[in-house]
């Protein structure tokens, strides 16, 4: 048995996605719990703006989940990605978990029970390095912009408030 054994599901769901896909780095798992962006920074000691937060929309015209990853320190503007996903409606707990395997706190960009679509605002590209949730509050793994984008496959839009 490992380490890995006793961690959570969705923590080694995207462990094994990212070792799939050849991401460099494993994720880590923090001391304290980081379900929100400011306590995702503070542990790791960055930026607000260094943390893809994983924002879930439910899209009315099928139900299904749309995920926006955009930077800690920016608000999803939810006209801007109705423009491009159509008709947005809030996602509730249940709708989160239930589309994508996580936890509100700890949505990954990938690994997804269902795949989201996915859209990456432009802003986390002001950033070298940023630190994504890895499917539990306490996990988190590190990246550049362009390898989140090719880990997902999903288009960069300008989608917060300006």
């Amino acid at each position: 048995m490992t380490a890995l054994d006793d961690r959570p599901e969705g923590f080694r769901r995207v462990t094994q996605a990212l070792a799939e896909r050849g991401h460099p780095y494993a994720p880590q798992w923090l001391a304290v719990s980081a379900r929100t962006s400011q306590e995702a920074a503070d542990a790791l000691g960055v930026q607000v703006g260094q943390i893809a937060k994983s924002v879930i929309f439910r899209r009315r015209a099928d139900d299904g989940a749309v995920l926006v990853v955009t930077s800690g320190d920016r608000r999803v503007d939810e006209k801007r990605v109705a423009a491009i996903t159509g008709p947005l409606a809030r996602a509730d707990a249940d709708f989160v978990k239930a589309r994508t395997g996580f936890s509100i706190g700890g949505v990954a960009p990938l690994a997804h029970a269902t795949p989201p679509l996915t859209l990456i605002d432009r802003e986390l590209f002001r950033f070298d390095v940023i630190w994504a949730a890895a499917g539990h509050p306490n996990g988190v793994f590190p990246l550049s912009p362009a390898q989140l984008q090719a880990l997902t496959g999903a288009p960069v839009h300008d989608v917060v408030q300006a």
